[in-house]
């Protein structure tokens, strides 16, 4: 019996972790042109949530470049490329309240930036470990 309460004790503590993790994994679209975090660690299957917080429209918008081997490219307005997300900077755009979401199925350091804000310096990094 004593083996079983500790068993159910251990999944319990770590469901209690698994819920914290969600809180660890979102990124605000903050007031003063900035992404807070500006670095975020997380691992392999984490789904990454960005929360527009500001008054000024922002987008989430990725480095092509810096996208590891075999990741898929990500932009809030779901654009196939920076390009494609650049040329459309209204459909990309998150208002106040707004959120986007990606999963990372790759390990790897995941650049992006904020088109509007970009010469501001708005532009930080996820970072995803197996």
């Amino acid at each position: 019996m004593r083996r079983g309460v500790c068993l159910a004790l251990g999944l319990f503590a770590f469901g209690l972790t698994g819920c914290s993790a969600s809180e660890d994994s979102e990124v605000s679209l903050a007031s003063g042109h900035r992404f807070e975090p500006e670095t975020i660690t997380v691992e392999v299957g984490t789904t990454v949530t960005w929360v527009s917080e500001s008054d000024d429209a922002h987008t989430v918008t990725a480095y092509e470049e810096s996208i590891p081997d075999a990741a898929s490219y990500f932009s809030s307005g779901g654009f196939a490329s920076e390009e494609e997300a650049r040329d459309d900077l209204p459909g990309a755009l998150l208002k106040s309240g707004d959120t986007y979401e990606v999963t990372f199925k790759r390990p790897g350091t995941y650049a992006y930036f904020c088109i509007p804000h970009e010469s501001d310096g708005m532009k930080a990094t996820v970072i995803v470990q197996e």
